[in-house]
C-alpha cells in the first residue's frame, strides 16, 4: 500500500470522499464511482480504492449494493448494530459441546427452518456439475480409492489451493499446503501443533462455536478478545491481553468473522501479525468465508503479511465447505514454520483425505468453475442477508439490534434486555425452527440475549413466517 509522508495513501481518499459526504456534496442515496474508474481518475491502484472504500463503510457512511456498487447511507434508516462485549480479565474452561451437539442434531432434521445452521442451501450449489466430475474420474481412472492419499495429500488439488493462495497475496507453495478433512480437522491439526492440553488460546468474542469446541477437547483454556462487529478483533485489547497473560495462540477470522461477518482493516491486519510475531504467539487464520465478501473484493490474509512460508508464524485454514460442497469434507492447512508437525500430526489423526472428492475439486477450481460459481453465489447470499435483515428490522421489537455484515451469509442479532436465548432457543425448537443461542459462542457462556440467525435458505412463506413467529416470541419474553 503506498504511504504518503502524513499516512497510506487510501486513508486520504477515505477522508477526502468523508468530508464530502460530511458537507453533502455526496447525499444519501448517491452512487460512489465504481473501484476501477476512481482508481483511474486519481491514478491510484485498485486495491486503494478498495481499502479507502473498505474504511467508509467501516465508519457507516456507504454501504454495498449487490450488482450495483457502493452507495452512500441513509444514517437516520441505520439499526443499531450490537454491543461489543467488554475485555476478559482471565482465561476459562469451556463447555459448549453438550449444547454444541443438540444443535447438530437439530441441524440434521429437514423439517426444521434453519436458522441455526451456518450452511448453503442445496440449490446454491454446484452439486450436478460436480457429481458429473466424479463419473467422469470414476470412469477414466479405474484404481480409485485402491490405495490411500496420505499427508499432505492430493497433489493436484495443493496446487489448485496455492495458485489461489498466490493470487490472495500469500506466499504459498504446494508443498507449504497439507489437505485436511474440513476446515474443522485443520484447525484442530493447527491448534496442537502449536499448543497443548492447558495452554491458553484467545478467541475472538463472540466466536464461532467449533472453534470452542475443538478448544474444550484439547483440554486447553480460551481468553475472549472484543471483537467489532465491522471491524473485528481490538488488536488493542488483544495486546493489552498478553501483557499480562501467557497466551499461547490466537485463532481468529479477519475476513467474515462467525457470527459477526465483521473483516479486519488491513492495517490493523498487518499491526496484529507484527505483535504477534514479536511476542512469539502463533495465529490460526480460519478463512471459510473468506471467498463470499459481497463486493468480489478478497481482503489480503493475515498470512499475505507474515513472511516467507518457512518462516510464518501464521497458520492458514480454510475449506470449500462454506462455499462449494459441504458433504465433501475438503479443506486445508497451510502451517507455515510448523508445517512438517501438522503432516506427522495428521499421520496419527486420519492418515489420508478421500482421493476422489479431493479431485473433483481440484478440477472444478481449475476449470474456472469455482470463479462462476462465486460471483452468482455473492450476489445471491448478499441478496437473502438483506432480506432477512430487513425482516428482523421491521419486525422484531424495540430494542432488537442486528449485525450488517459486509460478507458471508449469517446475522448475529441482539436482542432486547431480559429476552434469553437458550430459553428462546427451546420454544422455537418445538415449533420447528432452530436458532444458535448466544452463549454458544462464548467459552464464559456470554451473550445470554443475542441469537444467531443463518440466512443461507431461499427467503420464502416459510421463512417469512418463522421470522414473524421468532418476533412474536421475543416479544413475549
Amino acid at each position: 500500500m503506498v504511504a504518503t509522508s502524513t499516512g497510506f495513501l487510501y486513508e486520504h481518499l477515505a477522508d477526502e470522499l468523508g468530508q464530502a459526504i460530511d458537507r453533502g456534496s455526496l447525499r444519501a442515496g448517491d452512487r460512489l464511482p465504481s473501484v476501477r474508474r476512481l482508481a483511474q481518475e486519481r491514478s491510484c491502484s485498485v486495491s486503494t480504492v478498495i481499502e479507502a472504500y473498505m474504511q467508509l463503510e467501516n465508519a457507516g457512511l456507504i454501504e454495498v449494493r449487490p450488482k450495483s456498487g457502493h452507495f452512500v447511507r441513509r444514517r437516520g434508516s441505520l439499526t443499531a448494530e450490537p454491543r461489543t462485549p467488554r475485555t476478559c480479565q482471565r482465561p476459562s474452561k469451556i463447555t459448549v459441546s453438550d449444547a454444541y451437539t443438540k444443535i447438530l442434531s437439530a441441524m440434521r432434521d429437514p423439517e426444521l427452518v434453519p436458522f441455526g445452521c451456518a450452511t448453503i442451501d442445496p440449490s446454491y450449489l454446484p452439486i450436478v456439475q460436480l457429481n458429473r466430475i466424479i463419473t467422469q474420474l470414476a470412469r477414466e481412472i479405474t484404481t480409485l480409492g485402491a490405495r490411500y492419499e496420505a499427508a499432505p495429500g492430493l497433489l493436484t488439488l495443493r496446487r489448485q489451493i496455492a495458485r489461489r493462495g498466490v493470487d490472495a497475496g500469500m506466499s504459498l507453495g504446494e508443498n507449504d499446503i497439507c489437505t485436511t478433512v474440513g476446515a474443522t480437522e485443520g484447525l484442530s491439526l493447527a491448534l496442537r501443533a502449536v499448543a497443548r492440553a492447558g495452554a491458553v488460546i484467545a478467541v475472538e468474542s463472540p466466536a464461532y462455536f467449533g472453534v470452542l469446541q475443538i478448544i474444550e477437547g484439547l483440554g486447553m483454556r480460551a481468553i475472549e478478545i472484543p471483537a467489532h462487529p465491522r471491524t473485528g478483533l481490538d488488536v488493542s485489547a488483544f495486546e493489552e491481553t498478553i501483557r499480562s497473560q501467557p497466551v499461547h495462540a490466537l485463532v481468529i477470522s479477519p475476513t467474515i468473522s462467525n457470527p459477526l461477518g465483521s473483516i479486519m482493516p488491513e492495517d490493523e491486519r498487518e499491526r496484529l501479525v507484527r505483535i504477534a510475531r514479536r511476542a512469539e504467539i502463533p495465529i490460526i487464520e480460519d478463512e471459510v468465508y473468506g471467498e463470499l465478501v459481497f463486493d468480489g473484493s478478497r481482503p489480503r490474509p493475515l498470512r499475505a503479511f507474515a513472511g516467507p512460508s518457512e518462516d510464518s508464524n501464521v497458520l492458514h485454514v480454510s475449506s470449500v465447505s462454506k462455499t462449494l460442497a459441504p458433504g465433501y469434507r475438503v479443506g486445508w492447512v497451510a502451517g507455515g514454520r510448523w508445517h512438517d508437525q501438522i503432516v506427522r500430526l495428521k499421520y496419527g489423526q486420519s492418515l489420508a483425505c478421500p482421493a476422489l472428492l479431493g479431485m473433483a475439486v481440484a478440477e472444478f477450481l481449475e476449470s474456472g468453475g469455482y470463479d462462476r460459481h462465486l460471483r452468482r453465489l455473492r450476489t445471491t447470499v448478499a441478496g437473502n442477508v438483506e432480506r432477512y435483515r430487513e425482516a428482523i428490522v421491521t419486525q422484531f421489537p424495540e430494542g432488537t439490534r442486528v449485525s450488517a455484515p459486509r460478507g458471508g451469509f449469517v446475522l448475529w442479532v441482539e436482542l432486547p434486555p431480559g429476552v434469553d436465548a437458550v430459553s428462546l432457543h427451546e420454544q422455537a425448537l418445538r415449533r420447528g425452527i432452530v436458532v444458535a443461542p448466544g452463549p454458544l459462542f462464548s467459552a464464559r457462556a456470554r451473550f445470554t440475549n443475542f441469537i444467531r440467525i443463518s440466512a443461507g435458505t431461499p427467503w420464502s412463506d416459510r421463512i417469512s413466517e418463522a421470522i414473524r413467529t421468532l418476533a412474536r416470541l421475543v416479544a413475549k419474553d
